[in-house]
C-alpha cells in the first residue's frame, strides 16, 4: 500500500486499520467550519485580510536575489580570513560607500591609493570584486549584507556605525 492511498481514506477507515476504534464511529466532515476553530483571545489583532494584502496596504520587504546572497556570503567568508589591517581597510571602503561625497572619507581613500609596479594581491582583488558586487546591489540587498555582517562581527559593525556618525558635520 502506497502512502498516497492512505491519505484518501476516511478517519474511520484509518482508525479501523490501526485497531483504535472504540464505540460508534465519529461523524466525518471533509471541510472544517469556522465554528470548529477557537476564537482569538481578546486584544489580539486578527491577520490582515486578503483584500488588504492584494491592495498593497501591507508590504513585505523584497527578498534578495540568490546571486546577491551568494556574493554576500563570499564577502563574509573573505572577511573572516582578513587581518585587522585588512578589516580596517574594508571599513574605510564601506564607510566611503555609506557616506559618499564626504571629504573626510575621500581623503582617507586617497591615502590608500598607491602606484604599484606589481600585480594586485588577493585582498586587493577581493576588494575590487566587493566594489563591483556592492555597486550592483539595491538598497535592500546592501542593508541585508550589513545585517549579516553584524551577525558575524557585531563589534565591527558597531565601529562602522560610530564612524558613520563621526562624519556628521564634517565635510
Amino acid at each position: 500500500m502506497s502512502w498516497f492511498h492512505r491519505v484518501h481514506q476516511t478517519d474511520q477507515q484509518q482508525q479501523q486499520i490501526r485497531g483504535l476504534t472504540e464505540g460508534p464511529p465519529a461523524p466525518s466532515r471533509t471541510t472544517p467550519s469556522p465554528e470548529d476553530f477557537p476564537s482569538p483571545p481578546r486584544g489580539v489583532s486578527s491577520p490582515p485580510s486578503l483584500e488588504k494584502l492584494s491592495a498593497g496596504q501591507l508590504r513585505a520587504p523584497d527578498p534578495i536575489s540568490y546571486v546577491s546572497l551568494q556574493e554576500q556570503r563570499c564577502v563574509l567568508s573573505w572577511f573572516q580570513g582578513w587581518s585587522p589591517s585588512q578589516r580596517e581597510r574594508f571599513l574605510q571602503d564601506l564607510l566611503g560607500k555609506a557616506v559618499p561625497g564626504k571629504v573626510c572619507t575621500l581623503l582617507d581613500s586617497l591615502s590608500t591609493l598607491q602606484v604599484k609596479d606589481r600585480l594586485p594581491n588577493i585582498f586587493e582583488c577581493q576588494l575590487r570584486l566587493w566594489t563591483q558586487w556592492f555597486d550592483s546591489w539595491g538598497e535592500e540587498e546592501r542593508n541585508h549584507f550589513l545585517h549579516m555582517l553584524e551577525e558575524q562581527d557585531p563589534l565591527f559593525v558597531a565601529h562602522f556605525f560610530r564612524s558613520v556618525a563621526g562624519t556628521a558635520g564634517r565635510d
